[in-house]
């Protein structure tokens, strides 16, 4: 399988940055522009688009890309709170959007549906939601459900912080005996390589 290339265009560094870094962790290619004409020399190769409303042309690139053969979806960023009262000339062509300030976690999940992938992958792990299976490498992890549902969930906030209390909201929707949380952390870890899994003490866990 091809990476899956995203045109990411945000005029403000350090979210540009964050969500280039998340998404080349994701095992993305990612080109980070600033603008809509640096953005229509790439445009041609990209499989999605995340844009920041706020870009200063954003009229030229809307109004460029009918005109192309290949038009990927748009994700936009945006203050907006409804899809109608983005500018009318991309509105109509955007598949999906988040308000800012944006979570990193919630834009990679949409990026995830927009190019429908059921592969997970961080460094050389790699998760496959079709036949629920984990790998480290070539290495095939035997892992219970369980702890498939926690390495997805780290999976999909790597380089967060989370704590037992969101681990267990995010995995069951619902509290759990935080000594049962740190236990399976603990087994998971064993199983994928401790270098991965990190502890920050009085915090929570992260996924380096």
């Amino acid at each position: 399988m091809r990476n899956q290339h995203v045109l990411v265009i945000v005029p403000e560094e350090p979210l540009r940055v964050s969500l280039t870094d998340r998404l080349i962790a994701a095992g993305y290619l990612v080109t980070p522009v600033t603008t809509g004409t640096e953005a229509m020399a790439h445009v041609d190769r990209a499989d999605l688009i995340v844009v920041d409303v706020d870009i200063p042309d954003l009229y030229d690139l809307a109004r460029a890309r009918p005109f192309l053969t290949d038009r990927p979806p748009i994700i936009c960023m945006t203050t907006c709170d409804a899809l109608d009262l983005l500018l009318p000339e991309i509105g109509t062509e955007v598949e999906d959007w988040v308000t800012k300030p944006c979570r990193i976690p919630e834009l990679l999940a949409r990026v995830r549906v927009q190019l429908r992938q059921t592969v997970l992958r961080h460094g050389d792990l790699t998760l496959d939601e079709v036949v629920y299976q984990a790998w480290r490498g070539d290495r095939p992890l035997d892992v219970t459900p369980a702890e498939y549902r926690l390495l997805r969930h780290l999976l999909l906030n790597a380089g967060r912080v989370l704590s037992k209390e969101q681990l267990a909201q995010g995995v069951w929707g619902e509290s759990r005996d935080l000594n049962t949380i740190e236990r399976l952390v603990s087994r998971l870890r064993q199983k994928v390589g401790p270098a991965l899994i990190h502890t920050k003490r009085g915090f929570g866990y992260r996924l380096e």
